[in-house]
């Protein structure tokens, strides 16, 4: 029988005790947002819970986390994240983010993946399929698969993509404008955010635009699977992931039998040299798909979304285009809330024991708010410099490949938004996804001036 975990916010205690208690009086606003007094997580609580983050980030336990037990156990009823365990360490400080992102011969990705919750339905072996994902690869092998995809996205490559994306953002937001409400409003999400990622990705990979609703539809699916209202079942799930797969590898065989100038030529044209074979290449643009287009169409939601409810930074934007701003709007969307690593070893992290095969979650959301590190980390300041947020993971062998297009990607589409809409406001509350590690915004109403 494996030993006890100390319960959620706390270190490991002794035997018997609880670390759930409160202070004594009655509650009252503490400075965290917390009742004032609280010295522990209510009984139950999970940063992993998806209707919790269908309503919010959990900011306020995150601070409480930070400060009293940056490394604590979040127990969970076994299975209920997909995995035969019951629960997970919270990482919740930006230096223990960054030492566990640094050591994958400590902190696996492949042994249960870098999704810190499936459904609780999944099979072991669906997870296990998606270890052929580069993010869910350890060295050496994961060496290997990057240092070949990191052809298309050298200096060179990206930046090649520039004038491009940037017409395509300026098309994008007059496409909005025309298609707007007799009231002028529109959903910015469907008609603006999604657009330029999957443009870009399309653009990279060469696959015709006229193809990117059906990457849209994939990676939605694939990604959305927590909330209701996209009603995915796991075999929807399965279809589409293996028609993004056969597309493409599909993609790759053309390419191999007539190559062309682009990254996919590159890529799989010459495999056994140093190249990808078609299935690799097929899980590459599954990950690209997934990982570079929600991700990078969260951080323009949400950045929308920070500039219109802070007025003073959206018209100095206007005013000045500071090239930090992608950076803050990224730290302060933080749209992957969280992803793991499973110990490979029995090892000691923020003064907790942590044992082989236990899991760990690496709360990027809260790292990114660590006063530590953070002046005033509660303020959207564009011209915060510097800014050494983990948007982009913390370093190490899986920090996001993609870090340059999806910067270039958020400044093109700000610049061309406030060039068109410089007298856009809200017309709505966003309206939150339900996922268990996605900080995602399915759809917020703006409308112009007014």
């Amino acid at each position: 029988m494996p030993c006890p975990h100390p319960p959620v916010g706390s270190g490991r205690p002794p035997r018997g005790a609880d670390g759930l208690s409160e202070g004594p009086g009655p509650p009252s606003a503490g400075i965290h947002g917390l009742p004032e007094g609280t010295r522990g997580l209510p009984e139950g609580f999970d940063f992993t819970d998806p209707d919790l983050l269908r309503t919010r980030v959990p900011h306020p336990e995150f601070a409480l986390m930070r400060e009293t037990a940056p490394v604590s156990w979040v127990p969970q009823r076994r299975g209920a994240s997909g995995f035969d365990d019951e629960g997970y360490w919270a990482v919740t400080r930006h230096a223990d983010v960054k030492y566990v992102s640094t050591r994958p011969e400590l902190f696996s990705s492949f042994r249960n993946t870098a999704v810190i919750r499936f459904n609780e339905s999944i099979r072991r072996d669906q997870i296990d399929v998606q270890r052929l994902i580069m993010l869910n690869m350890d060295p050496p092998e994961h060496t290997r698969v990057r240092q070949i995809v990191q052809r298309g996205f050298t200096p060179r490559s990206v930046g090649s993509l520039r004038a491009a994306l940037r017409e395509r953002a300026r098309a994008i937001v007059d496409e909005a404008v025309a298609a707007a409400g007799p009231d002028g409003s529109f959903d910015f999400v469907s008609r603006i955010a999604v657009e330029l990622p999957l443009q870009a990705i399309a653009e990279l990979i060469g696959v015709p635009q006229e193809d990117r609703a059906r990457i849209f539809d994939w990676s939605n699916t694939m990604a959305s699977y927590d909330d209701p209202e996209f009603a995915i079942t796991e075999e929807a799930g399965v279809e589409a992931t293996m028609a993004f797969l056969s597309y493409a590898m599909n993609l790759a065989a053309d390419r191999k039998a007539c190559p062309a100038k682009d990254i996919v030529t590159q890529l799989v044209a010459a495999e056994g040299a140093g190249n990808l074979s078609s299935d690799e290449f097929g899980f590459f643009v599954v990950l690209l798909a997934v990982a570079g287009n929600e991700t990078t169409r969260n951080a323009v939601t949400h950045g929308m979304h920070a500039f219109l409810t802070h007025p003073e930074q959206w018209e100095r934007y206007r005013r000045e285009r500071p090239a930090t701003a992608a950076e803050e709007i990224v730290r302060w969307a933080s749209p992957i809330v969280a992803f793991q690593r499973t110990a490979a070893q029995d090892t000691v992290l923020g003064g907790q024991e942590i044992r082989e095969g236990d899991r760990v979650g690496l709360f990027y959301s809260s790292a990114n708010n660590d006063p530590e590190v953070f002046d005033r980390p509660e303020v959207f300041d564009i011209a915060r410099d510097p800014n050494p947020h983990l948007g982009f993971g913390g370093g190490g062998p899986h920090f996001c490949l993609g870090r340059s297009l999806a910067v270039m990607e958020i400044d093109l589409m700000f610049n061309a938004l406030a060039d068109a809409l410089p007298d856009l406001r809200l017309a709505g509350e966003p309206r939150r996804l339900r996922s268990a590690w996605l900080n995602g915004i399915k759809e917020l109403r703006v409308t112009r001036g007014g």
